[in-house]
């Protein structure tokens, strides 16, 4: 299935926001799970959440959202602890292309997901913007980036999900 989003790996980046933004940006975080939910709640019980050659299905996008979280929070102990360098990530996916994803009910993943996003927010909420302005080297954009920078990326990266999953929809339906 060819779809018009664009793959994460082609984002560009330019970490602009002011530090200042922190809260609102954290209010972003905290809203997916509800718009994952509101997204794939009106999913026929008759859908095929099989994947497309070469491509996630809905319940693998679902499973890797979940999964993403303890990388975003060993980077959020990294910041507080006062690492000069985040932890990388593992760009094949390998712990998400071997879970099994397709095999679970997509209400249990999507409960994971907000009970590992619940838990990022629990590290984030009681933080301050000195918190938030503090920076670390991100491996594999090369960049200095901070705290505030990193939650803008997961905000970004939960929307490159739920926008892909919205096409594996559409194309689903014909529309």
């Amino acid at each position: 299935m060819q779809t018009d989003v664009l793959p994460w790996l082609d984002y560009q980046w330019a970490f602009t926001a002011p530090v200042g933004m922190y809260r609102a940006i954290c209010e972003r975080l905290r809203g997916t799970p509800a718009r994952i939910e509101e997204l794939l709640g009106d999913l026929p019980e008759d859908s095929d959440l099989r994947p497309a050659p070469d491509r996630w299905s809905i319940c693998e996008h679902a499973g890797h959202l979940a999964m993403a979280e303890g990388l975003w929070q060993k980077r959020i102990r990294e910041f507080l602890a006062g690492a000069e360098r985040l932890t990388a990530a593992d760009m094949r996916n390998t712990a998400t292309e071997e879970s099994h994803f397709n095999q679970q009910p997509l209400e249990e993943l999507l409960d994971d997901f907000r009970r590992a996003r619940s838990g990022t927010m629990a590290m984030l909420d009681p933080l301050t913007l000195d918190h938030a302005a503090r920076a670390a080297h991100h491996p594999r954009l090369g960049v200095s980036m901070r705290l505030v920078d990193l939650c803008t990326f997961m905000a970004e990266h939960d929307d490159h999900h739920l926008a892909t999953v919205r096409a594996l929809q559409r194309s689903e339906t014909g529309g």
